[in-house]
């Protein structure tokens, strides 16, 4: 057998041992499909199954790394539901015919909570952008809002 046969066929053979035995292991299994539900936003199920995987072998990088992405990305999430809250409290607010200083007073302790709240996001690389460009817009009009209250 030559050598341009044999070389692909032990690499293709390694290949195959290797997806068999991430099929068959079940830490690494819920590594995959954890990585899945990471991919398509659901970063809940993600953070079950990557530290479910990581429970069964604590040597499992991917299992970690998933937990760790997506822990960020729920950092995100938190951050933009609380945003979306507090708007729609602001929102609510802002229709009464005249604003009191305890409403104004509100306004202002949200918006501080969310311009404070954002620098602790850090995001990492793989952090998916939309969840990063829909984050920093609310920290841009809460900032703008804090400007507004403050003078």
């Amino acid at each position: 057998m030559s050598t341009k046969v044999l070389f692909p066929t032990i690499a293709a053979t390694i290949l195959a041992i290797m997806a068999i035995y991430f099929i068959v292991n079940p830490s690494y299994r819920k590594s995959i499909e954890a990585k899945y539900y990471f991919e398509v936003g659901e970063y809940e199920e993600a953070y079950n199954l990557a530290n479910e995987a990581f429970s069964l072998d604590v040597y499992n990088r991917m299992a970690s790394t998933i937990m760790a992405q997506t822990k960020t990305s729920l950092k995100y999430v938190k951050y933009i539901n609380q945003a979306k809250e507090y708007m729609k409290q602001i929102n609510e607010i802002a229709q009464a015919e005249s604003i009191s200083d305890a409403d104004k007073a509100k306004i202002k302790i949200m918006s501080k909570i969310m311009v404070e709240s954002y620098p602790k996001l850090a995001p990492s690389i793989i952090t998916d952008k939309d969840l990063v460009d829909e984050a920093a817009t609310y920290y841009k009009n809460f900032e703008q809002l804090l400007e507004k209250v403050d003078r």
